[in-house]
């Protein structure tokens, strides 16, 4: 199963690495014809406004939004404030499509990421994991058909919206795969 890692910017080989290591075969996508083919994508960590811009500079908006109206996808951190249906701190463009909304570097700068576990919901039926927050965006707002599936200190930190997960921690930097596992199951239905 081919699964694609936005590589424009950001934390690519790490999801590389959990990807293989899984089974799956990852796809480096920077144009719209690498999408071809995949089962899912994941939008890695990274900076949002430069991701935005070489999106837009690669012909990928359109394209990569349109993808993940039929296709599972996973944003992480960076990846997290792309799908959100609002951004703050400061506002700016996302692709619209998991009803959250996200502070940008909600949780402070570079000096304050962290490590810690997360707790699941209801909603997760996984085991609790390990969470790196580093830049990470808050989620402010939970809304509409989103569900919190993790929370640290009772803050959402991960959701999912029918085939789509947001994350704003990086479980690509822990030893753990259990939340790869998961995202390739969405990507095998």
């Amino acid at each position: 199963m081919k699964v694609g890692v936005l590589a424009l910017q950001g934390a690519v080989a790490p999801h590389q690495q959990k990807l293989s290591g899984l089974g799956a075969v990852p796809v480096e996508v920077r144009t719209p014809a690498q999408l071809e083919g995949l089962a899912g994508i994941i939008l890695p960590g990274g900076e949002s406004t430069a991701m935005i811009n070489l999106l837009k500079r690669n012909a990928l908006w359109g394209p990569l939004r349109e993808f993940l109206t039929q296709a599972p996808g996973w944003g992480v951190c960076a990846g997290a404030i792309l799908l959100a249906k609002r951004v703050t701190h400061p506002a700016q463009e996302s692709l619209a499509l998991v009803d959250i909304e996200v502070a940008r570097n909600g949780f402070g700068r570079q000096v304050d990421s962290f490590i810690d576990t997360l707790a699941p919901t209801a909603e997760w039926r996984g085991p609790a994991v390990e969470g790196v927050f580093i830049r990470a965006p808050r989620i402010a707002a939970v809304e509409g058909a989103a569900q919190t599936l993790l929370t640290w200190r009772n803050e959402p930190v991960m959701v999912r919206q029918g085939n789509l997960l947001a994350a704003t921690f990086h479980p690509e930097l822990t030893d753990s795969t259990v939340l790869h596992a998961y995202f390739l199951e969405l990507c095998r239905k």
